[in-house]
């Protein structure tokens, strides 16, 4: 926390119009000035931006605009200076070497956001949105990422933290000090409506959470069926591209082919699976194989059925297996003579159409966005946890809550029950990071692009 670092914030993937290489730390205003043609630099206020040009011993490297920010009011809370330059690759690359020679370090993954964070700029919460946010694939997502940034979902949190304080509080004086006669007596009776309010609040985070995974991760959603029955052409009519090959030969699919669409502002990660049967094809074994896995993770199954064939031993065992997942049926190919009854087939969502004149896949749509409700995510107000992190330390403090709620009903002592009630408290505090680990903290970070 004492070096000063540096590293290129912009993408360097391509040439662009701009660069930023971006400094923060005690020395950054230092050594600015070493490798800066303006003199004015150095005395000049925060905030402010300067002209001028980067010297390698008087030569010119780059013509650039200088931003110069004092702490503490930074994104680091340290001082930070902003260079823009030429998107060129190489004098992007020089001006950062020229840093590190006059006395800067090359930054860690998301080192500028773990300082924030260490600083006490911003919380756990608040970090992990801004990679979010960088990372963001739809509006929908970039609305979640920002409601973590603004501190609305960290309110929430500390909401619930406050009000189990103030529970913990209560008993605490009761067992500390029983002879003050002015504090209500905490008994089972009365902590219990408040466990109540506060688990309630806390479930509807939790259940809102899988809201969240959906916005920020969009729906896997796979293709499966046996060999020949239109799966490859159902992927391309959806993604109205040529994705997958198609030819009227069975176990054309030998591998997954993947495609993306949105849908109400959701991501749909589509998968086409190898047709599944029985096979002694070695290559295609494999396809059928990696068919079968996908099913278990994905979160929707659209089962394609040929609805101009009966259905087979294959399709009534593909239809057993995917009762427990959220599925829909397709027949396919009704725009010929059909051979399959609706009352063979156990299932709520059963949408007909063909891939030749596309009928069918605006029904198919709707039940996509009825199953998953995504008319309602556009009018959520998109305070969801948003990944595996904060979901599961929700969840255990639920747990705690449960159980406090278990020892009432067992009349447990409540010095007992402050002990699940606390963990409660300290596992909320850790979603935001009022306490954490310092190895869970470098993890975290390194996830996170260079520059940021």
């Amino acid at each position: 926390m004492e070096d000063t670092i540096c590293a290129i914030s912009t993408s360097t993937g391509n040439n662009g119009a701009i660069s930023i290489v971006r400094m923060s730390g005690p020395e950054a205003v230092k050594i600015m000035d070493k490798l800066f043609s303006n003199k004015q630099f150095i005395k000049s206020k925060t905030h402010t931006i300067h002209y001028g040009f980067i010297l390698d011993h008087q030569k010119k490297i780059d013509e650039v605009l200088v931003s110069k920010f004092l702490a503490p009011k930074t994104y680091t809370t340290e001082d930070v200076v902003e260079i823009n330059c030429h998107g060129g690759i190489l004098s992007t690359n020089k001006i950062l070497e020229l840093l590190v020679m006059s006395g800067a370090r090359l930054a860690e993954p998301g080192e500028f956001t773990k300082r924030a964070f260490l600083n006490g700029r911003i919380n756990l919460l608040e970090a992990e949105s801004v990679s979010d946010l960088i990372e963001s694939k739809s509006e929908q997502a970039m609305n979640m990422a920002m409601n973590g940034i603004s501190g609305s979902l960290t309110k929430l949190i500390q909401n619930l933290r406050e009000k189990i304080v103030s529970l913990l509080a209560n008993i605490e004086v009761n067992i500390d000090y029983p002879e003050y006669e002015d504090e209500i007596v905490i008994t089972h009776e009365n902590i219990l409506p408040k466990l109540n309010e506060i688990e309630k609040e806390l479930k509807k985070i939790v259940q809102e959470s899988e809201s969240g995974k959906i916005i920020k991760n969009g729906l896997n959603v796979s293709l499966i069926g046996r060999p020949n029955v239109g799966k490859s052409s159902l992927l391309n009519a959806l993604l109205e591209e040529e994705k997958a090959i198609v030819t009227n030969i069975s176990g054309t699919t030998r591998d997954i082919v993947e495609g993306s669409i949105k849908l109400k502002g959701i991501l749909l990660n589509l998968t086409d699976t190898a047709g599944i049967r029985d096979t002694e094809d070695i290559v295609e074994k494999i396809g059928v194989e990696k068919s079968k896995k996908i099913i278990e993770t994905s979160d929707l199954i659209i089962l394609v059925l040929n609805s101009n064939e009966k259905l087979t031993k294959e399709d009534f065992e593909l239809l057993e297996k995917i009762q427990e997942k959220k599925h829909i049926v397709f027949l396919n190919k009704n725009d010929l003579e059909n051979h399959i009854s609706l009352q063979q087939i156990s299932s709520k969502y059963i949408v007909s159409g063909n891939t030749i004149d596309e009928l069918g896949l605006k029904e198919l749509k709707e039940k996509i966005i009825e199953l998953f409700q995504l008319n309602e995510l556009e009018t959520k107000d998109m305070n969801f946890l948003s990944n595996i992190r904060q979901i599961t330390l929700a969840k255990k403090a639920l747990k705690n809550l449960e159980n406090a709620k278990k020892q009432i009903a067992e009349n447990v002592p409540i010095d007992i029950l402050e002990i699940e009630i606390k963990e409660a408290w300290n596992n909320l505090g850790l979603i935001i990071g009022e306490t954490y680990e310092e190895e869970l903290v470098d993890n975290l970070f390194q996830k996170f692009c260079l520059g940021k």
